[in-house]
């Protein structure tokens, strides 16, 4: 099968599924609609036919992409027509997650896998309601316990609801934790005592061999302006 008359079945595919569908699986599909043919579809074909697909979409014609979330492929509206598309569903469409349950999904994203304890102890408040929330939502999942701990408490990580969440293929996909902290700007303190800013314009400093600020008078000798080693 030529890959050009394989694309439109791999589209089809896709587009029909309720999840992401991996290339293998997609493999898989084609060759049992098409099992009547002697040849098999390899694998390789369709990854070729996929990357077709991405580039065709990632055109500014269309306003969805195919994009590679959660370990496959799926269907997705572009960014800047998802406040239109919100519209369809009103408020529920716009829920976000509270500030407690974004910095306690945040600390199972970037430490997993982390028991509630050590949740608890980054964010210095109880996440009982927090870890429920996520657990019902689906974006977290308990992977285990720790063993080392005493009592063996739960093991949580990000779950592949989480990747189709936020987008990304997976937890390798999230910014580092230096591009996040680059962001925020570090703003200077402002010194507001206007007695300190006085002695500051009518005193010289001189600094000592042991990085220590001396006043420093212009006004006196030369021998008294020698700094004692």
């Amino acid at each position: 099968m030529e890959i050009t008359t394989l694309i439109p079945h791999i589209e089809a595919l896709i587009f029909a599924s309720d999840k992401p569908l991996t290339s293998l699986e997609i493999t898989d599909l084609i060759n049992q609609a098409f099992s009547f043919m002697d040849e098999k579809v390899e694998l390789d074909k369709v990854e070729s036919a996929v990357e077709g697909i991405v580039e065709k979409y990632n055109t500014e014609f269309y306003p969805f992409e195919v994009k590679m979330i959660g370990g496959g492929w799926q269907f997705l509206s572009k960014v800047p027509f998802h406040k239109t598309i919100a519209q369809l569903n009103g408020d529920k469409f716009l829920k976000k997650l509270s500030t407690a349950a974004m910095e306690t999904l945040a600390i199972v994203a970037y430490k997993q896998p982390v028991t509630k304890g050590e949740i608890e102890s980054i964010r210095g408040v109880n996440a009982d309601y927090a870890v429920q929330r996520l657990l019902e939502k689906e974006l977290i999942v308990i992977s285990g316990r720790n063993e080392k701990q005493p009592g063996q408490p739960l093991l949580y990580s990000t779950s592949k609801n989480f990747m189709d969440y936020f987008g990304i293929n997976s937890s390798d996909d999230l910014p580092t934790l230096s591009e996040v902290l680059a962001e925020q700007l570090i703003e200077p303190t402002i010194i507001n005592n206007t007695e300190l800013m006085e002695e500051a314009e009518t005193t010289n400093l001189a600094v000592s061999e042991n990085g220590e600020l001396l006043p420093h008078n212009p006004d006196s000798n030369s021998d008294d302006e020698n700094i004692p080693s």
